[in-house]
């Protein structure tokens, strides 16, 4: 078996970590360095095409000039007019249609070639060409002052002119060059600024991973960095609820249920001790109560698991959202309750159409769980009154008020709250997590629960829901 080298893939590719930083500096030098290239090859073209065009013109002004201030010379004689010997810096020649010289003393020749022999034959009134083995600019015109065919030839040096170029060129590379390194050294200015924050995030989530320290980072600005930034904390707020929220029930089940896991060991020790030999024996009726209390104890139990499941549950929010019509759901969950109380409870219904966006199947538990709750503290042959109600603002009511004997002012700021039973409730089954398991519902489909007194003297118990009339 072989193992790739540090930084290398399997396929033998080398993978190179490039930070963030990095990139932005270098991103920023090579922005920089193509807008000095396309910026300095701009300037050098048309500086060139400049200097190029002038010489050009020169060239044609003194042609020009030396054409207009010719005399004509007669056939067979040639002779150089003495204006001539004024082109210091300029070779110049007239030649014939065979490229001889028409001068009869001697002249530093400029460069003849086909397109200076052609002006002279006539093919062709003017030339411009470079000759790069001399160095120079070669304008050739039609000379009109000789019978025969003839061409007048000037030639000026380049040397000036590219030493001019390569100057210019020297300095764009100089300047372009260190706009590249300005811009590089901005840009990891920039993104060391920049990336002070993601580092400030980058080190909270170590130190989270670590040491599960969920306190929240220094802000500072307004930018997108800075939004990012709360956006973390917030995050970083809603794990600490969670972990307080799930410390709590945690606390509060490891409570609630030892006191049935007590009893039910109790008995089940009692039970099994009076079977040892030499131990008294129970009587039929003790072992008759012993079982009573190991169903009522495994039937708390049972309840309490299941609530803890189902508020566990409700603790995650519901990944699926539906169009719920609430008054179905009701209707749903008053059957479930009609067969609960067999009978002995009588239900006054009054519901109108609403219709939200949510999970039906925890709003029915938290229905049933208030239908549930208003059963268990009504006498027999009680009315239960359900309502649901708009209120003209986006939201309704659902109300649900029994004929118990209501709630006492030192409960109320506390009924929703998990776990908590009054004094009156202990005594009654349930596990103390129904009404809890509605606030949570509510609160998930941004509502809110409330407890008052009913006009019969009963408990009230409201849940406020967002939505429309169906």
């Amino acid at each position: 078996m072989t193992f790739a080298p540090v930084g290398e893939a399997p396929n033998g590719e080398i993978r190179q970590r490039v930070s963030l930083r990095t990139r932005i500096a270098l991103l920023a030098a090579m922005c920089v360095g193509g807008a000095v290239a396309l910026v300095s090859l701009g300037a050098y073209i048309t500086v060139y095409r400049g200097l190029y065009q002038q010489i050009d013109e020169n060239l044609t002004e003194r042609a020009q000039a030396l054409v207009n201030n010719t005399q004509e010379v007669d056939a067979g004689r040639t002779e150089i007019p003495s204006f001539f010997l004024e082109l210091t810096d300029i070779k110049f020649d007239v030649i014939d249609a065979s490229g001889k010289s028409a001068f009869n003393r001697p002249v530093v020749r400029p460069p003849i070639g086909p397109e200076e022999l052609r002006v002279a034959e006539g093919q062709k009134h003017t030339s411009f060409r470079t000759d790069e083995a001399t160095d120079t600019r070669v304008l050739a015109v039609k000379y009109p002052f000789f019978t025969r065919g003839a061409a007048l030839v000037l030639a000026q040096p380049l040397e000036s002119t590219k030493s001019t170029l390569a100057k210019l060129s020297v300095v764009l590379i100089v300047i372009g060059g260190s706009g590249i390194i300005v811009a590089a050294i901005a840009g990891t200015a920039v993104a060391r600024g920049s990336l002070r924050p993601v580092q400030r995030l980058t080190a909270a989530a170590e130190r989270v991973t670590h040491t599960g320290d969920l306190r929240p980072i220094p802000v500072a600005g307004d930018d997108e960095l800075s939004r990012l930034t709360h956006s973390f904390n917030t995050m970083l707020g809603a794990v600490a609820e969670s972990q307080e929220r799930q410390r709590r029930l945690v606390a509060d089940a490891g409570h609630e249920l030892r006191t049935p896991l007590t009893s039910l060991r109790t008995n089940l020790e009692l039970m099994l001790a009076s079977e040892q030999p030499g131990a008294p024996s129970l009587s039929q009726r003790d072992r008759r109560e012993i079982h009573d209390d190991l169903r009522a104890q495994l039937d708390e139990l049972t309840q309490l698991i299941g609530d803890l499941v189902e508020l566990a549950r409700e603790d995650a929010a519901p990944a699926v959202q539906e169009h719920v019509e609430l008054a179905e759901v009701v209707e749903q969950a008053l059957d479930r309750a009609r067969r609960r109380a067999g009978g002995e409870i009588h239900f006054d219904v009054r519901l109108q159409p609403w219709h939200l966006v949510g999970h039906a199947a925890s709003l029915e538990r938290a229905v049933l769980n208030l239908l549930d709750n208003a059963v268990k503290f009504s006498p027999p042959g009680e009315t239960v009154r359900v309502e649901l109600q708009p209120m003209g603002d986006g939201y309704a009511f659902l109300q649900v008020a029994d004929a118990g004997p209501g709630i006492s002012d030192a409960d109320l700021p506390h009924v929703f709250d998990r776990f908590y039973r009054s004094e009156e409730a202990r005594t009654l089954p349930g596990s103390g997590l129904g009404l809890a398991i509605v606030k949570q519902a509510a609160e998930r489909h941004g509502g809110s629960v409330y407890a008052s007194r009913s006009a019969d003297g009963g408990a009230l118990m409201a849940m406020r829901l967002p939505g429309s009339p169906g």
